[in-house]
């Protein structure tokens, strides 16, 4: 356990380097158009810029225990944070869409490290008294970094240029690096772990977590913008996710010492329990933040910076829950209370949000029910890491945090895609059940069309130009309506899905009297 200025300074270095990560996955969307413009890319070609991130994310965390034992935790930190520093520089250096998404891909590879280590150090810095609080600045970073990506990427793209999102990782960067060196110590379990020679180390399971993990995610970035299964690319990919990861969970539960040890969810009903609703929680998490920005920009007419901003407060509300959280937990408030609490809260949230939906909806409609968000999300995430971990001792804890931390990201993806097929198809759906409404027999819609066909001709435009402008805006305006409609239905899905999750808890098992969650291996 660390004290004093050490503790503070190492706290300050981790809490900063799992943000940046997680900022990361979200600050590069609102660039996409300039970059599209600048590298001479397509709106399908850019979208590899996000994918690229998240696949090498995705399959480098539940490695992270592995690796930390493997080349010591420090050294293995202090090596992503530098290949993470290096990489944001040669992002903001690329001069082709090609050379971006390689770098994005190796930022990925040091980023995926940063935040199950950051957590893992966390944790060895705080005495067991204080572990509520090394939860909660861990817990900050997961809810905060994701949700103000938007906000300090619309402030960067519309100020600087797009490069400048990757520059600003450079100086925290390299302030991380000095103070890794000189603060940051492997506890004495990790100086005394001996490396497992090359020919022990499980290279089938690594190849079968890159061939599965890495296809799956692709296949999730990917899907909608390649129209999912009519496309041969897909199909490919979800062919070798399916046969990867079908190996993957083979290989690991026969192998002697398997790369990531799907074993412990067999020793621990809360871990499995836990694994499906971090899933859960990554699912709405970025689930919303996506679908968000997406609604105030094209219907709204909101700028990046004005829809980060109002994002803001929601995530600031989740950063101060969890130290309140925290003290609960420390307290003996039972996880399995709080859970249905927190999912309550965020059902609440998207109902709220939904019935604030509306083409004259401003800043301030959206503050309050984004402050109930960042409340449910606080009581949601702590309770389930927490139970996720709890009477797992040694490297069985080391391993759950890895499941965890992957499956949470695997939510959010699958969130992703599930969100933007829905949106795209329900459009066009909705659309077909609302035309019939639309007549020119019809007296109001004809009053609509003479009326935007006098404010055309008015505008100086000739007969035939302004009913054609009256008609392009008749069904800009349907459009419109189309779009309130499915943003509503999307948001009132989310809510459905978060309330049927519930019953679950009733399969939490409460922990023993002494019980107490080893969280000290949780590389």
């Amino acid at each position: 356990m660390e004290t004093g200025f050490r503790k503070w300074i190492i706290v300050v270095t981790v809490v900063f380097c799992c943000l940046l990560e997680l900022i990361d996955t979200s600050i590069v969307n609102v660039a996409l158009t300039q970059m599209m413009g600048n590298l001479s890319a397509t709106q399908q070609e850019v979208s590899w810029v996000i994918a690229s991130y998240a696949i090498a994310n995705v399959i480098v965390i539940p490695m992270t225990g592995f690796l930390a034992e493997q080349f010591g935790r420090k050294n293995y930190y202090l090596a992503s944070v530098i290949l993470f520093t290096l990489a944001s520089m040669a992002c903001g250096q690329s001069t082709s869409l090609t050379e971006l998404v390689i770098f994005r891909f190796i930022q990925g590879v040091g980023g995926g490290a940063l935040m199950a280590t950051s957590q893992a150090i966390l944790i060895d810095t705080f005495p067991p008294k204080q572990l509520a609080l090394g939860q909660a600045l861990f817990g900050m970073g997961v809810i905060i970094g994701p949700t103000i990506g938007p906000t300090l990427g619309g402030y960067i793209v519309e100020n600087y240029s797009w490069p400048w999102i990757f520059y600003v990782n450079v100086p925290v960067g390299i302030l991380a690096s000095i103070f890794t060196i000189l603060f940051i110590r492997d506890p004495e379990r990790i100086k005394n772990a001996i490396p497992r020679p090359l020919r022990e180390i499980d290279w089938w399971g690594i190849g079968l977590l890159i061939m599965g993990v890495g296809s799956l995610q692709y296949v999730l970035e990917q899907g909608e913008s390649n129209d999912w299964f009519d496309d041969s690319s897909i199909r490919i990919f979800a062919t070798l996710a399916a046969v990867g990861l079908i190996g993957f969970i083979w290989r690991e539960l026969t192998a002697k010492a398997p790369i990531v040890d799907l074993r412990v969810l067999t020793k621990s009903r809360n871990l499995a329990v836990g694994a499906f609703l971090s899933f859960v929680l990554g699912f709405g998490l970025f689930a919303s933040v996506f679908v968000f920005p997406i609604f105030t920009q094209r219907i709204l007419g909101f700028s990046a910076e004005q829809t980060g901003w109002i994002l803001l407060p929601g995530a600031l509300a989740s950063g101060l829950m969890m130290p309140i959280v925290g003290r609960m937990l420390m307290a003996g408030v039972p996880q399995k209370f709080m859970l249905p609490v927190g999912f309550a809260i965020f059902f609440g949230f998207t109902f709220w949000m939904g019935s604030r939906i509306s083409p004259t909806a401003g800043e301030h409609d959206f503050f309050w029910p984004l402050i109930v968000r960042g409340v449910g999300l606080g009581l949601i995430f702590m309770p389930i890491t927490t139970m996720s971990l709890a009477g797992l001792q040694g490297r069985d804890a080391g391993q759950a945090a890895g499941l965890t931390g992957m499956i949470r990201q695997l939510g959010g993806s699958f969130g992703v895609a599930i969100v933007g097929t829905y949106l795209e198809r329900t459009v066009q759906h909705n659309r077909v059940s609302l035309l019939p409404n639309l007549s020119l027999y019809n007296t109001e819609t004809a009053q609509r069309v003479q009326a935007f066909t006098q404010s055309f001709l008015n505008k100086g435009l000739a007969l035939d130009q302004a009913k054609q402008a009256a008609y392009a805006a008749l069904e800009g305006t349907l459009m419109k309506q189309v779009s309130l409609i499915t943003y509503t239905e999307i948001f009132y899905a989310l809510g459905y899905f978060f309330l049927a999750c519930v019953p679950l808890i009733v399969f939490i098992k409460r922990p023993k009297v002494g019980e107490k969650i080893d969280l000290n291996a949780a590389h």
